[in-house]
């Protein structure tokens, strides 16, 4: 019993004590389950996938649906230098020019394969979490990362893929003093909260080994 206390009480201080939310909510993201969000949020994955700052790949998201680059087609349909020069006003030069190409092509497929509707991809994976991640690595420039950065961030809305927590999250919880078996730390937190603790053990893992990325 007293572990179970101390480890809730853990979790609320770490909750407390973070300035963001999940990475989405960061980035501006409102995460709902309908198509333009989670286009977003994949989006926002490719970019925090990448050896770069956290920070940058958020403020490079912004920038790029600042510039009207919020859905597949708008993104596929923006020229490969409109989508350079925003990700370059986020501060992400040093791979814009490769990942201005794979944003649009993964735009093309999300468009082709999807209809431009994430959910359908959902629907294709019906619960089973590797042919979710399977069907995420067929994005052009989303790796193991990216695609660990999106379960991470939608099973709070996907519930069926719940609880995803990668081993960055769960090295995360070793340093925070908390459990390392998912079910056991999916337990702390109510089912919708899962996303934003997830995200607050990955900055205290990143914060630790002095990374650069969030995968």
């Amino acid at each position: 019993m007293a572990r179970s206390v101390t480890s809730a009480a853990g979790v609320r201080a770490l909750l407390e004590g973070q300035e963001h939310g999940t990475y989405a909510e960061q980035a501006g993201i409102r995460l709902t389950n309908t198509p333009r969000p989670l286009y977003q949020l994949l989006v926002l994955a490719h970019l925090l996938s990448a050896r770069i700052r956290a920070e940058t790949a958020v403020a490079a998201a912004r920038a790029l649906f600042a510039a009207g680059m919020r859905t597949p087609r708008r993104m596929r349909d923006a020229t490969w230098q409109e989508r350079v020069d925003a990700l370059g006003e986020g501060g992400y030069r040093r791979y814009d020019e490769r990942t201005s190409t794979q944003l649009g092509t993964e735009a093309e497929l999300v468009l082709g394969e999807y209809g431009g509707d994430l959910r359908r991809m959902r629907a294709v994976a019906d619960g089973d979490v590797d042919l979710a991640r399977s069907a995420l690595r067929e994005m052009p420039g989303i790796g193991p990362a990216g695609a660990d950065i999106f379960l991470r961030e939608v099973q709070g809305i996907w519930p069926e893929l719940s609880p995803y927590l990668d081993e960055r999250v769960l090295r995360g919880a070793r340093r925070a003093h908390l459990p390392t078996e998912p079910a056991a730390l999916a337990r702390l937190v109510p089912r919708e909260e899962l996303p934003r603790l997830a995200a607050a053990l990955v900055r205290t893992s990143l914060l630790r080994d002095g990374a650069d990325t969030s995968g």
